[in-house]
């Protein structure tokens, strides 16, 4: 009767412990997946006249994401897709690290500023912002995001929707 007990407790532990939160298995790399844009459309100019929020979620197995504020050094890396020039990378802020089981996710939203329409002329001439023709109206690009770890783990690329840049 006694064995019938230990049996029985034992069986409640193995069961109880199939139940507690088991911690995220992420790969060491961050991976970030697209939510969303504040809005599509914006004003263009030099400096922060207008602006849009970009969201997207993120995991990372060993959670060490972003850098101390003493150290500048970027963590989110935003790209054009019409001249496939990087932005000043951004900064993550530090995520201390949680232990044995430091896995994370959750959502990351960047506020990016407006930027310029690129006006390229049939001769392939491009123009600055204040001599784009009153003739073209609009421009359209995408951002390409990727963020990286503290070990210098590089996440995949997203792409963002469509932003259409009002010109004039």
């Amino acid at each position: 009767m006694k064995k019938l007990g230990y049996v029985v407790g034992a069986l409640i532990a193995v069961i109880l412990l199939g139940y507690c939160v088991q911690p995220p298995d992420y790969p060491d790399e961050p991976e970030i997946k697209y939510i969303g844009l504040s809005k599509n459309i914006m004003n263009q100019g030099e400096g922060y006249t207008d602006s849009l929020f970009v969201t997207f979620s993120f995991t990372d197995g060993d959670g060490d994401l972003g850098y101390p504020e003493s150290d500048p050094t970027g963590s989110v890396f935003i790209r054009d897709s019409r001249d496939s020039f990087f932005k000043p990378a951004l900064q993550l802020p530090y995520v201390e690290p949680l232990g044995a089981a430091n896995g994370i996710s959750g959502e990351i939203t960047v506020k990016l500023p407006t930027t310029c329409c690129i006006y390229t002329s049939p001769e392939g001439f491009k123009f600055p912002c204040d001599e784009v023709p009153v003739t073209f109206l609009f421009d359209s690009f995408s951002y390409f995001i990727k963020i990286r770890d503290r070990a210098g783990h590089e996440s995949n690329e997203i792409k963002t929707d469509v932003i259409r840049l009002r010109c004039q």
